[in-house]
């Protein structure tokens, strides 16, 4: 028998006044929309501590000035090289979870623009929209002017994918346990000569995960052949069959498995192998870093190990939410658990 879900206790506006040590008629005058003659700084504040409570905004509302309240947003950036119509499934899956839990709370996403299209003096947001910004979520690896650029426009900052520590939260997947799920994985199937075809080698990003897999490696007591590790600027479907023609063009004994940057290279590889009569698993096993669609949106379905995406929205929404924004505050860098997921793409070596 179905049970009747229990309602979330009502944040009154009393609640919110004592907290904040404010007359509740100041506190009732923001949370209705009211701008005239209140500080951008007290706007933002009252908003703030009334959504990490749990208050809901009701969205569009008319005061009695017939002035409007607008949504209160956090805004998203992406790395230089993204943009909504070219960025990853792994950023998407993201912005998916945080997303989702912002809904929850009352909180609409906002896309601010990109690193390469905004600079310094570039955000020119309006007041209304200044005093409804929340907070702000970085997606991917940003140079540091960049970043301090953005802290002064909105203090309350969340990075996805890469930590800045002292400057602001971050959320990760546990890159090192990705790799040791992988490559354990592929030993107790029996492999012991490896490939690594490896995307966005100028990021940090990258530089972990090739050092992590080189540590599970070493773990295990494999020697790893430097000459192939394949790597490629970029990190899509198109870099993906770009390495994997360099796999096959390489001479030597060839690893009879292969370990990808991300799902959307091994996608590629893995059809430029079929292509070439290389057949996946049975001659070579493939494997990639991520938890996406991409590994089960066409055969053979990908074997991979990363944290859940959008997992990580989610917790990048609940880091966001609790952040104050003080100059004093603690950061946190929460790195997630990874998960092994066993597919169609990996299997003992030919003998």
């Amino acid at each position: 028998m179905a049970t009747t879900p229990v309602p979330a206790p009502k944040i009154s506006q009393q609640r919110i006044a004592k907290d904040l040590g404010l007359s509740q008629a100041l506190v009732s005058m923001v949370l209705n929309g009211r701008k005239d003659g209140i500080s951008e700084e007290s706007y933002r504040r009252i908003w703030e501590h009334a959504i990490s409570l749990g208050y809901q905004p009701k969205g569009m509302r008319v005061a009695a000035n017939g002035d409007q309240t607008r949504q209160i947003h956090v805004g998203f950036v992406l790395r230089s090289g993204l943009a909504l119509h070219t960025q990853s499934n792994y950023f998407s899956h993201i912005q998916h979870g945080l997303h989702e839990a912002l809904q929850e709370r009352g909180v609409s996403t906002l896309f601010l623009g990109t690193e390469d299209k905004l600079n310094e003096t570039a955000f020119r947001l309006t007041r209304e929209t200044r005093q409804s910004l929340l907070g702000i979520v970085v997606m991917g690896e940003v140079k540091p002017a960049f970043l301090k650029a953005i802290k002064n426009l909105c203090p309350r900052v969340v990075a996805v994918s890469i930590s800045y520590p002292g400057q602001c939260h971050s959320v990760q997947s546990s890159e090192a346990q990705s790799l040791d799920l992988l490559v354990d994985h592929l030993v107790g199937l029996g492999h012991r000569r490896f490939g690594w075809l490896g995307g966005n080698r100028g990021l940090q990003r990258h530089e972990d995960r090739y050092r992590a897999f080189r540590a599970a490696l070493k773990a295990r007591d494999i020697e790893f052949d430097e000459g192939w590790a394949l790597l490629h600027d970029n990190a899509d479907r198109h870099e993906g069959r770009l390495t994997a023609e360099a796999f096959l063009a390489r001479r030597g004994r060839r690893p009879t498995a292969l370990v990808c940057y991300n799902g959307l290279m091994a996608r590629g590889a893995i059809n430029l192998l079929l292509a070439r009569g290389v057949q996946v698993p049975a001659d070579l096993s493939v494997v990639a870093i991520d938890a996406t669609r991409i590994c089960t949106e066409e055969h053979p379905h990908i074997t991979a190990a990363s944290a859940d995406p959008e997992a990580m929205g989610r917790k990048t929404a609940e880091l966001l939410l609790g952040a104050s924004g003080a100059p004093d505050e603690v950061y946190l860098d929460a790195a997630l658990p990874s998960r092994l997921t066993v597919r169609e793409t990996t299997a003992a070596p030919a003998a």
